[in-house]
């Protein structure tokens, strides 16, 4: 473990809160979209899109000092952004509007399976993460600061 591991470990998670936001924009953004991608001749609606993390995987290196100070794991390595998956699961939204160019027969309109009330928990969620992640990373910093202070 470095001196900086603790600084490394807080910075990916800062990247991961931030793709989070930046993901969720997005489906905000994007919550009346009917015409996002073309599948086999037809319009597809834009579906929600959320982020999935994962620990970051050890190297050879992290390994190899765990096993040298009988650690076995118990310091972890940060967290990365293993994919970006479309929400297939929720249905897409019905809406009656004759009058929309992409009205089916009966007059609906399939519209994107985004919930405004559930971005805006998870964008609260992943701004919280953010500031913590961000207060972690100013108190590293500080006590790196005191230390070498100490050698003067």
């Amino acid at each position: 473990m470095t001196i900086f591991h603790s600084m490394n470990t807080t910075s990916s998670a800062l990247t991961a809160q931030r793709l989070r936001m930046d993901v969720i924009s997005s489906n905000m953004a994007n919550m009346e979209t009917t015409r996002a991608r073309q599948v086999n001749g037809e319009w597809e609606p834009y579906r929600r899109k959320s982020v999935v993390l994962e620990p970051k995987q050890n190297e050879f290196s992290a390994l190899f000092q765990q096993a040298v100070s009988n650690q076995n794991g118990k310091t972890g390595n940060g967290v990365r952004v293993a994919k970006i998956v479309e929400d297939k699961n929720a249905p897409l939204k019905q809406i009656y509007d004759p009058s929309h160019p992409d009205a089916n027969e009966e007059g609906y309109v399939q519209m994107p399976n985004v919930d405004p009330l559930k971005e805006m928990v998870d964008l609260m969620s992943a701004t919280r993460s953010y500031e913590a992640n961000v207060t972690v990373f100013n108190a590293s910093k500080s006590m790196m600061m005191k230390a070498l202070e100490i050698g003067k």
